[in-house]
């Protein structure tokens, strides 16, 4: 049984992180019940020993968890979070793991659910998703970003950063503006010239297989899911157009020093960009 006595768990959805939270708490002892819109992911878990019991898609079932978290993409999130409720009365815990946060703070904060709500959002995706990319030890030595409504009580927070810390996560506390600031430039912005990349390769020709190491990491990031990273794209829309046009500055700066061939400002670009990785 995890520290700090969470009883039970609820989870709905059990793609990369809500079925890697499955596999955690249930290897600790705590009895997972979960939801997932796909019936062979659910499945999936049930017939691995990983979740205990199934919930309906009125989700009801969630009524008797101490900890729910909602594990579903952003632009669904919401919704469950409305649908989840009028059932969550016994929880002394409710997360997301979304990568976006504004939203979903503020409605926990309209639905009166400050004293015992906590957006969470673990640094530890993949390009892969579904149950079958989900593992034990996602977690591990990962960053959690916790950002509560405006208005919450500490003790949730540290009840929140418990529960993180007791899955092997570093957990920090950041405001739902500020993490969505903040992921636009360091996940969503990659992400995004990632998805230009693959789409610039492929209107010439280039298969991922004609590329070297270096290639295919940069690449790496296109392979998500496309309905989950246009969610993510629209919820932070405005912050994220404010990094892409950094980026497209860049690339019109480099692309300039090419069409003028002027090696000195090439080099110093390539210069800065790597001292920029080395610190």
């Amino acid at each position: 049984m995890m520290e700090d006595d969470f009883r039970s768990a609820a989870i709905v959805g059990l793609g990369l992180i809500g079925g890697s939270l499955a596999r955690d708490l249930a290897e600790r002892g705590v009895p997972v019940r979960a939801y997932d819109a796909d019936p062979q992911h659910l499945a999936s878990a049930l017939r691995e020993g990983f979740v205990a019991d199934a919930i309906d898609a009125s989700l009801s079932g969630v009524c008797d968890a101490d900890v729910i978290i909602v594990a579903v993409p952003v632009d669904a999130a919401t919704e469950v979070l409305r649908r989840i409720e009028p059932f969550a009365a016994n929880a002394r815990l409710i997360t997301d793991v979304g990568s976006t946060k504004a939203r979903i703070v503020a409605l926990a904060d309209e639905l009166g659910l400050a004293s015992r709500f906590v957006g969470s959002h673990p640094l530890a995706g993949d390009h892969r998703s579904g149950w079958d990319a989900s593992r034990t030890g996602l977690f591990s030595n990962a960053r959690v970003y916790i950002c509560p409504p405006s208005n919450t009580l500490g003790g949730v927070v540290e009840l929140a950063a418990q529960f993180w810390r007791q899955l092997g996560a570093s957990p920090a506390v950041l405001s739902a503006d500020d993490h969505d600031r903040q992921l636009a430039w360091t996940s969503h912005l990659p992400h995004m010239v990632s998805t230009a990349l693959a789409l610039a390769l492929a209107r010439t020709g280039v298969e991922r297989g004609d590329l070297g190491p270096g290639g295919r990491d940069v690449t790496r990031l296109a392979g998500g899911s496309p309905d989950v990273w246009t969610a993510i794209a629209r919820d932070n829309a405005d912050a994220l157009d404010v990094a892409l046009a950094t980026a497209e500055r860049e690339l019109a700066e480099i692309r300039g020093a090419l069409r003028r061939t002027d090696a000195a400002e090439l080099h110093q670009r390539l210069a800065s960009a790597r001292a920029w990785f080395d610190v």
